[in-house]
């Protein structure tokens, strides 16, 4: 064998050393002119899906492209196919075989394998490979330059089957691929869309190239024990039919599994003219993805021709066309108007020898390497395909700058029946939709939550309903679930030290929840702890961790460290830290009815006081006996006036419409002061008050006082982490009964100034014992959760499960179970009394006082205006009677006080009366 394939490449470089002397159409390295033919070849397996397809779709492409005058302009394209037999060696030998006829250019291959071992050949003799099926996603990278995707790259597949995933809210996968370049790298693009969405893939397969059904039983058999039930399988054809056979065997394509399958079944589905019933009964049920071509008229054209392309190239089956098939088509124009866009900027067809290739003098070797020429004209070619534009039967053929089809889609499809269905599409430039990529290209592009849309979907098993996804994956063994075994605190969980029995609050709130899934869970609980001392909470998290146990249920902490290995369910207690300290009732001192007022307080009140009484004077002194006689009555008077309006017992009555209104408000002051100080007062006298300076965490910071935590808590960790308090100051307690005794015995007596814990031990705490109480706020914000490995499916059902235990009241009804109500006064009426103070009543002093403000200067307004009247009136009398006398401005003012002080009716002399004998006022102690 290897003798004669020697042969054959020597008798293949002979040749190429002879035609060197002979110019041939085409092959001229002086030619200026386009050449009358050009060589293209194109490698793939005739006998499969893909190949089958692609033999007829080239045909009939490479016939249009010579028929067509306006492309090539006269120079016809030939391409020679190769069968490469499904053989990744047969590939690479054709390969070097084109090589050596110095085509510009290879169609193909069909195969990623075979692709990545060619691109290097391609790369060094510099002619571009334009595959229309090698889907591998590595293949645009930058080591790869002269391969040319030609059909759409699995990575947008992967993006696809990530946001199908997403859309139905699962977790999770397994993926079953092929293992080699092309289904490693889809996998691996797959693993990379679903990290972006904070999915994954829990479980990969991978099928050995050549498998039989025993290694395809044994592997299925082991996917079956794991969680996730959405298997998503991206293998080629005979692979990919092996596995639907033996899952359907092992009762794996049943109600509860999801199959998601690439586009290599959709294209297979489409290229045979009548699908097997059995296959058909086999794969109920699944989605599969077909590349999205639009339905163009060009498309429906070459539809419409297809059977007299296949009567043409002698088929002996019946085949139909397939997406493959319209993207082979589309690269043989591809390529003809690449080769156009070439010839027209003066690209000709030569070729060269590859220093690399040469054989040195001495090499008497066999292999004959230097009779494969390098592409002169490669590199101007290859830029000439990448910037072709134009709408063949797949749509619009353009590249980006990262070398892919632009505005790539795909058709979700759902197999029902004898036949398939679409049920929506996708596409990245608007994600999940009903509606067609070209009408969504002509709006502006919706990526959100809301706008993601698909028909409904009929899954395996016939069910409608959208599946779990994921099941237990334990045999049929029952979950372990530890528990905290508590020595203090019982009512939360403990195991019975006679019965063994684990009981307590959060354990009738996991029974409760468990109860509300949709599916049974069996379980059995773990006692965590040697039942002496509450044990480290921490640790039992560990033990989720390390898979020694399936979840914790208990009083657990969501706390950062911790949510960093496992998952918690939704909080079904709120939490936090709080301070708890002693306190003592302290006894009223006989000077307790000062206290409900601050000094600033006492005084600013007795100087309004004072102010009124002064104001309703002055505004009742001319019209008021009341207010009227010796300087000493007034005093009395006034002092008198003030204070008795705090008992409203003022005996005094006032006449003018000024004084009352300003009595008015100063009464409602009076009012809600008194109401205030006697509401105070009694709080004062019958409140016990808290004897400690410690009024919050911040001043146990400020401290060296020992500090008090829970065995086994995080409190330890978070006061000396987080707060920086010195790890020597902590004092760890385990019980009730040492919370109570080291808090009695003070910071100076062997025990703690105070303890930090968690709000519902320290609520259960000082609901029994009264002689202690919580001081500040809490600060911190958390909450207690139960714990199970990462991504596991059950804590989030479990989280749904407890939100609706709060909303049904059931979450309360379990609380009131265990936790009956305080023997203790209420923590309200432990608060510390607060002193009243001025800026809690500011507000009426500012109106009180620019009332009496208001007041004065319109009584001093109309005082002035009548004394300036009384004045004119004087002067006139006065210059009648002859008497030149002038008056000074000091008599003016002394006059003006004069006038203020006179009783009304002796302003003018003479009193003024009205017809009942009685003085006339306006109301505001002025005389009319």
């Amino acid at each position: 064998m290897i003798d004669k394939l020697v042969h054959r490449h020597r008798s293949l470089f002979s040749l190429v050393i002879f035609l060197s002397f002979f110019p041939t159409p085409g092959l001229s390295a002086n030619s200026t002119s386009p050449p009358k033919v050009v060589n293209i070849g194109a490698l793939f397996t005739f006998n499969s899906t893909i190949g089958r397809v692609a033999k007829v779709a080239i045909s009939g492409a490479v016939n249009d492209v010579n028929n067509d005058s306006t492309v090539l302009n006269g120079t016809k394209l030939v391409v020679e196919m190769q069968d490469t037999k499904c053989n990744g060696f047969d590939g690479i030998i054709q390969a070097l075989q084109f090589m050596e006829k110095d085509v510009v250019a290879i169609l193909g291959p069909q195969s990623s394998v075979i692709a990545h071992v060619i691109a290097h050949l391609a790369n060094e003799l510099k002619v571009p490979l334009l595959s229309f099926s090698a889907t591998d996603p590595t293949l645009t990278s930058l080591e790869y330059p002269f391969v040319i995707q030609t059909t759409r790259s699995d990575l947008f597949q992967m993006a696809a089957i990530a946001d199908l995933i997403d859309y139905y809210q699962w977790k999770q996968v397994v993926a079953i691929y092929l293992d080699d370049d092309f289904g490693r790298n889809g996998i691996a693009a797959l693993g990379d869309k679903l990290a972006d969405r904070r999915l994954k893939i829990s479980n990969r397969a991978g099928i050995r190239p050549g498998s039989d059904r025993s290694d395809i039983t044994d592997l299925l058999v082991k996917l079956a024990l794991v969680e996730s039930r959405v298997i998503v399988l991206h293998a080629d054809l005979g692979s990919g039919l092996l596995v639907f056979s033996v899952a359907n065997y092992l009762g794996m394509m049943s109600e509860g599994y999801v199959w998601i399958v690439t586009d290599w079944l959709s294209a297979y589905l489409d290229s045979i003219l009548h699908a097997d019933e059995g296959l058909m009964d086999m794969i109920q049920g699944i989605i599969t993805l077909r590349q999205h071509t639009p339905n163009s008229q060009k498309k429906r054209a070459l539809v419409s021709n297809w059977a007299k392309l296949v009567e043409r190239e002698n088929a002996t089956e019946n085949i139909r066309l397939n997406t493959y098939g319209l993207y082979a088509y589309d690269t043989v124009w591809l390529i003809a108007r690449a080769l156009d866009a070439y010839f027209t900027n003066d690209g000709n067809i030569s070729f060269s020898a590859d220093p690399k290739l040469q054989k040195p003098k001495n090499d008497n070797g066999s292999l004959h390497l230097e009779a494969m020429s390098l592409f002169d004209g490669g590199k101007m070619l290859l830029d000439n395909i990448q910037n072709v534009s134009f709408t063949g039967v797949t749509g619009l053929v353009q590249y980006n700058d990262e070398r892919h089809l632009i505005k790539p889609a795909y058709d979700i499809i759902n197999i029902i029946g004898t036949g398939f269905r679409v049920i929506g599409f996708w596409s990245n430039y608007s994600g999940l939709s009903v509606v067609s990529p070209e009408t969504l290209y002509t709006r502006p592009p919706n990526k959100t939550w809301s706008n993601q849309q698909l028909h409904p979907v009929i899954w395996p098993g016939g069910d409608t309903k959208v599946p779990r996804g994921w099941t237990f994956a334990y045999n049929g063994r029952e979950l372990r679930i530890g528990v905290p075994n508590r020595v203090s605190y019982r009512e939360f969980v403990t195991e019975s030290r006679t019965t063994g029995i684990v009981s307590g609050f959060c354990i009738d709130v996991f029974v409760a929840a468990v109860n509300l899934l949709p599916y049974p869970v069996s379980y059995s609980f773990v006692p965590f702890g040697n039942g002496k001392e509450n044990p480290s909470y921490s640790g039992l998290v560990q033990k989720v961790v390390s898979n020694e146990i399936d979840g914790a249920v208990g009083d657990i902490s969501i706390v950062t460290n911790r949510t960093k290995v496992v998952d918690f369910t939704q909080p079904f207690v709120g939490s936090g830290l709080v301070v708890l300290v002693p306190m003592k009732r302290q006894k009223s001192d006989s000077w307790a009815f000062l206290q409900p007022f601050t000094l600033s307080m006492w005084g600013i009140t007795g100087v309004f006081f004072l102010l009124v009484g002064v104001v309703v004077w002055i505004l009742e002194h001319r019209i008021n006996e009341d207010f009227r006689g010796p300087p000493k009555r007034q005093l009395i008077t006034v002092l008198w006036f003030s204070f008795s309006t705090l008992f409203f017992s003022h005996k005094e009555n006032t006449i003018s419409i000024l004084g009352r209104a300003v009595l008015i408000i100063w009464l409602f002051v009076v009012l809600i002061i008194q109401s205030s100080y006697t509401a105070s007062l009694t709080s004062i006298l019958t409140v016990q008050q808290i004897s400690t300076t410690i009024h919050g965490i911040e001043d146990l910071q400020r401290t060296d006082d020992p500090i008090g935590f829970q065995v086994g808590s995080f409190t330890e960790n978070y006061l000396v982490e987080e707060l920086g308090i010195s790890r020597s100051r902590l004092k760890a307690l385990g019980t009730v009964e040492a919370y109570a005794e080291a808090l009695e015995l003070g910071p100076h007596h062997g025990g703690v100034a105070a303890i930090v814990d968690e709000r519902p031990y320290v609520d259960l705490f000082v609901s029994t014992q009264c002689n202690f109480t919580i001081v500040g706020s809490e600060f911190t914000k958390s909450g207690w959760g139960f714990a199970f490995p990462r991504d596991s499916e059950l804590a989030v059902d479990l989280s749904t499960a407890i939100l609706k235990l709060s909303e049904n009241g059931d979450l309360q009804r379990i609380h009131n179970k265990w936790f009956t109500r305080s023997t203790c006064s209420t923590q309200t009426d432990l608060l510390e009394a607060n002193q009243l103070e001025f800026s809690s009543f500011s507000g009426l002093f500012l109106i009180c006082g620019l009332a009496c403000l208001l007041a004065l200067v319109v009584y001093f307004v109309i005082l002035l205006i009548q004394f300036y009247k009384q004045a004119h009136e004087d002067e006139t009398d006065a210059s009648s009677s002859g008497s030149s006398r002038l008056r000074t401005p000091r008599r003016s003012i002394r006059g003006f006080l004069s006038f203020v002080d006179n009783k009304d009716e002796s302003v003018n002399g003479t009193p003024r009366k009205s017809q009942t004998g009685n003085l006339s006022t306006n109301g505001l102690g002025i005389e009319n």
